[in-house]
């Protein structure tokens, strides 16, 4: 597995390009911002970039997708109930002081147990509300590697005091969807430093 995690962006979105090193087929997920750099780093690995996947629909994890597809091809791809916050992004720009995208075009939804791929990669869909209704992880369950967005953090979880988010239930997706993958997954925020699972069960404060 090609994997390079690009912090984009004001917020420093961690963006992850991750590529089949056979048939050099890709999926970048969340290209928040800063295009020039994921296009070198597909580029470098002269990967082709098949999906485009959105872990939630917050600016800083959005903002640069239509350019990606622009470029690329590639769909959007976005859980359905997510729509509605996408429709808010001239606000959520003004909230965080960054340009709006203008209008982001979904392709196709994620739901629950749907599998994206890159050549041989293959991720499994987690729908995991509470940072936002449509909030999804990426499980590769051969690498051992989840791609949390911003449900599960090192030593924390995704705030849910914005628009569409719930304490209860951002606890109840990390115990139920994340919290029974084995010990060793790597979990990659969506941002700051990546953690395990096995470490976030054990010293996670919000999950004792």
């Amino acid at each position: 597995m090609i994997h390079e995690i690009l912090p984009v962006g004001p917020l420093q979105c961690n963006c992850s390009v991750i590529g089949d090193e056979n048939s050099r087929e890709a999926i970048v997920i969340d290209p928040g911002d800063d295009l020039d750099d994921i296009f070198a780093i597909i580029q470098k690995h002269n990967l082709t970039v098949k999906q485009i996947v959105i872990t939630h629909a917050h600016i800083d994890h959005v903002g640069g997708a239509m350019k990606l597809r622009a470029a690329t091809g590639a769909p959007i791809l976005l859980n359905e109930n997510d729509y509605a916050l996408l429709k808010m992004l001239d606000m959520q720009a003004t909230w965080v002081g960054m340009k709006s995208p203008g209008k982001v075009e979904i392709d196709q939804s994620l739901r629950q147990a749907d599998t994206v791929k890159a050549g041989a990669l293959v991720a499994n869909v987690l729908h995991t509300p509470g940072h936002t209704e449509g909030s999804v992880c990426l499980y590769f369950p051969d690498e051992k590697k989840l791609i949390a967005g911003d449900t599960l953090f090192a030593g924390s979880i995704g705030r849910t005091d914005l628009p569409g988010g719930s304490f209860e239930k951002i606890i109840d997706s990390i115990q139920e969807k994340l919290l029974g993958l084995p010990d060793e997954t790597v979990v990659i925020p969506g941002h700051g430093s990546s953690t395990t699972i096995g470490h976030e069960r054990e010293h996670n404060p919000f999950l004792k």
